[in-house]
């Protein structure tokens, strides 16, 4: 898919010396012990590149929810059948899901995307449909998605971001078999062991995680031949895999700050800084999950987290759990006194 690389958003390399030198002036003068602020820091630092200011604001977030079914759930990879990923969208859509509480919580919008849940929804509000088709192949015996498919899904994400306003955008996902995608991205592209990368998901004992690894051999093995980044992502992916990566590309070609919540999402994420590999310096990696492979690919990417929760809910509820972090962090910056401005005496 060398020519289909090339047609997605281009994500230049954030390189402001000028910027980078006055955030960090403004955030030595404030009027705490130098280095006292520690990552908070950090991060305010991180927030300024991405958009571009020395006084970032963080102006209507949006948490996107992408929503899809996976063939390879039928080879016993999930505690949970299939139905659970249409069941869970309505529940985002009624407000009950963990991450609807917290996006409430904090005044984040959430939009739930049917990328391709083996479900039919009626339009709803905060609904989006982009279905490419009720769920996949079963990767394990060929490619998920057909190419077509693949481009459209990504076709996808990219619309929606372009589509909705604000400056953030904060990843979140459903889709019974996921992790089993996420995982074989994560061994594909990202040179890591199966065995080491495979966990238990929506809950599985050890014999069913030595299930799911036999299963995810066999897919590796299915799909030999689908080493490039988007080859693989039709050969392993999801639907709502694919659309997210699209809608990361899309949100780091607009210099959006992106929040990436767990390991689906950090997958969807490898998957587009293989294309675009100034994409993670537009990224904010909400938390560690627990699930078994994600700090294992989180320093394949060279993320540091800002939160270890030990949570395994996906949904992007770690990525609004960490979203008041960013708030603090302008604010620090925005709204702290300076030595100067407050009359107090720096360190002699």
């Amino acid at each position: 898919m060398n020519s289909a690389e090339q047609a997605w958003p281009e994500v230049p390399e954030l390189r402001d010396e000028a910027l980078r030198a006055a955030l960090q002036h403004t955030i030595d003068r404030k009027t705490v012990p130098q280095g006292a602020l520690g990552r908070l820091a950090d991060l305010a630092q991180r927030l300024g590149e991405i958009l571009g200011t020395a006084s970032p604001q963080l102006v209507a977030p949006q948490l996107l929810v992408f929503a899809g079914d996976h063939g390879i759930v039928a080879r016993g990879v999930s505690a949970y059948p299939s139905d659970v990923t249409w069941q869970m969208v309505g529940n985002f859509l009624a407000g009950g899901a963990a991450v609807s509480v917290l996006a409430r919580q904090h005044g984040i919008a959430q939009t739930v995307v049917d990328c391709g849940v083996r479900h039919d929804f009626a339009p709803a509000p905060g609904l989006h449909l982009a279905k490419i088709a009720p769920g996949t192949q079963d990767a394990s015996r060929g490619p998920a998605m057909t190419v077509a498919q693949c481009q459209q899904a990504l076709a996808n994400g990219v619309a929606l971001v372009r589509s909705l306003p604000g400056n953030a955008v904060l990843l979140g996902e459903m889709g019974i078999g996921n992790t089993s995608a996420a995982t074989l991205l994560a061994v594909r592209l990202g040179g890591l062991d199966v065995v080491e990368m495979t966990g238990a998901g929506t809950g599985l004992d050890a014999a069913g995680i030595a299930r799911k690894t036999a299963v995810l051999r066999e897919a590796l093995a299915a799909n030999a031949e689908a080493q490039a980044p988007l080859d693989a992502l039709a050969a392993f992916g999801g639907f709502e895999v694919a659309t997210m990566v699209g809608a990361v590309l899309q949100a780091a070609a607009e210099r959006r700050v992106v929040v990436v919540d767990g390991f689906i999402a950090s997958a969807a994420v490898l998957v587009a800084s293989r294309l675009r590999p100034h994409v993670l310096q537009r990224c904010v990696f909400a938390h560690r999950s627990d699930e078994r492979g994600h700090a294992r690919l989180l320093q394949r990417l060279g993320a540091t987290p800002l939160l270890e929760m030990r949570l395994r809910v996906g949904e992007g509820s770690g990525a609004a759990l960490a979203w008041p972090l960013l708030v603090s962090a302008c604010g620090i910056l925005n709204e702290t006194a300076s030595f100067e401005s407050a009359g107090v005496s720096d360190k002699g």
